[in-house]
């Protein structure tokens, strides 16, 4: 069975870190289509909506599939791609011996990446990039609707 191939745009954003956060993506099929999704909660942090983003995507996938990510997070770029291997190895603890922060959603994330191919780019934010700049909005929007 051929693999379905997605490019997958994320981002996260937070009021105050902590404070009011979303997450929106766009994940864009091979023929085109795309399907944007958004969430967010009352009090998070940053990393965790920039987390949430990619897993929301990735988990909602039916079956494995190759998947390019697309962010401006480096925590999410770096945590899946070099640190991830590092923690799992010594019990999800990080260099210093500390517990990793937002294990629940790295392990979540760990399953994914062993469940799909991921290719991942970092992208800059705020540059001008298209899907970028529209998923920091979808984020920020989401974010906006935890004011009270």
């Amino acid at each position: 069975m051929d693999m379905s191939t997605y490019e997958l745009y994320t981002d996260g954003a937070c009021l105050g870190n902590p404070g009011p956060g979303g997450w929106g993506y766009i994940l864009r099929h091979a023929d085109g289509l795309e399907q944007i999704s958004t969430g967010g909660e009352v009090s998070t942090t940053n990393n965790r909506m920039e987390l949430l983003a990619v897993l929301e995507a990735l988990e909602g996938l039916p079956r494995s599939s190759r998947v390019t990510i697309y962010s401006d997070s480096e925590y999410v770029l770096k945590g899946l791609n070099e640190w991830m291997p590092n923690w799992k190895i010594k019990g999800w603890k990080k260099s210093n011996g500390k517990p990793v922060l937002n294990l629940d959603l790295w392990i979540r994330l760990e399953t994914q990446s062993q469940r799909h191919q991921l290719t991942t780019h970092w992208v800059k934010g705020h540059a001008g990039h298209p899907e970028n700049e529209r998923v920091d909005r979808l984020a920020n929007a989401e974010a906006q609707k935890y004011i009270t």
